[in-house]
């Protein structure tokens, strides 16, 4: 999926850190689980390096909809409308887990879908497309809450000053549509210099998980990954930022140990005691290569586990670092 800040209208639906992640999950067999599916770049991916059978889950309406184009030359493909942190509902013991964590480029492309602060459209953010909007959250929301999404979902450190902004324009007029939010954004932060992101994106990130319940999803989503997962099933993550790598990281440190040198005389039970094998020792990162190809990938990171035969078990978010709204207020 797409980085959460802006790039060119014409900017083409690459699938992220795809190279490495099949070199990291060879050889690819079986049947696996996109549980992004967006434009489907994953699932195609999978399929072309050898999954025997793909299920693409996404509760996007429209990725169901532009995939009729072309999902009838990949028979491999099953598509499944819903959010990937339900997964085991819909499958067991399944070979691999993909997960692409983010707000994906057709989306952002969209002006009507309310995502981008750089094109003007409604203020709505629901992958789903049903539920509260981004405009419901800005015109309902305290000034407290709205500041404690901006810093603990975008670690927008001028979160307050952001939030009173929102709050005193909206006693004027009701926010309604993206550049109108941007605008009162962008006259509380100094200009971005060239390079820089734009004033709004740590916002509209963070407008953007809450409205979605990102973090809840992913939390979600990894315990059940970890249930619908066969022993040697592997689990690839790609995260898009710092909140959703260290979410990846910590589960991954609390049911996962790195892969070791251990007494050959010991049971394969005996040598694991997690219910994840971690193989990638840091993550990956797009290479030179990759990030002419695809500028979105430039903060894109990779971590891959094989699943073990221990039991899965539930984690707390705490443990995982998951942002709490409650414990920021």
């Amino acid at each position: 999926m797409a980085h959460s800040g802006e790039t060119p209208e014409k900017a083409p639906h690459v699938p992220v850190l795809l190279r490495p992640l099949l070199e990291a999950v060879a050889p690819v067999k079986g049947t696996w689980i996109d549980g992004t599916f967006g434009a489907g770049g994953y699932s195609r991916g999978l399929v072309d390096a050898g999954a025997e059978r793909v299920i693409g889950i996404d509760r996007d309406p429209l990725a169901h909809e532009m995939a009729l184009d072309w999902i009838g030359t990949y028979p491999q493909i099953d598509m499944v409308e819903g959010n990937f942190a339900d997964m085991d509902r819909v499958a067991e013991a399944v070979d691999g887990v993909v997960l692409d964590l983010g707000v994906s480029s057709m989306q952002l492309d969209l002006a009507e879908r309310g995502f981008s602060f750089m094109r003007d459209g409604p203020l709505d953010m629901r992958m789903a497309q049903s539920g509260r909007s981004a405009a419901d959250l800005v015109n309902e929301l305290s000034d407290q809450v709205l500041a404690d999404i901006l810093y603990l979902y975008g670690e927008e450190r001028a979160s307050r000053r952001i939030a009173r902004a929102i709050v005193e324009a909206r006693k004027l007029q009701p926010f309604e549509t993206t550049l109108q939010l941007a605008e009162v954004i962008e006259k509380c932060l100094p200009r971005s210099k060239p390079g820089q992101a734009h004033p709004a994106t740590r916002s509209f990130q963070a407008l953007r998980i809450a409205v979605n319940d990102e973090y809840g999803a992913l939390w979600r989503g990894l315990m059940s990954a970890e249930r619908v997962l066969r022993p040697g099933g592997l689990l690839a993550v790609v995260t898009f930022h710092s909140i959703e790598d260290r979410m990846v990281k910590r589960f991954f440190q609390e049911h996962g140990e790195k892969k070791k040198r251990v007494n050959r005389y010991a049971t394969e039970e005996e040598q694991q005691t997690q219910p994840f094998e971690i193989l990638t020792r840091k993550a990956v990162g797009p290479d030179a290569q990759e990030l002419k190809e695809n500028p979105r990938s430039r903060s894109a990171k990779l971590r891959v586990a094989r699943r073990t035969k221990v039991e899965s078990r539930e984690i707390e978010p705490d443990l995982i670092a998951m942002p709490d709204l409650k414990e920021g207020r």
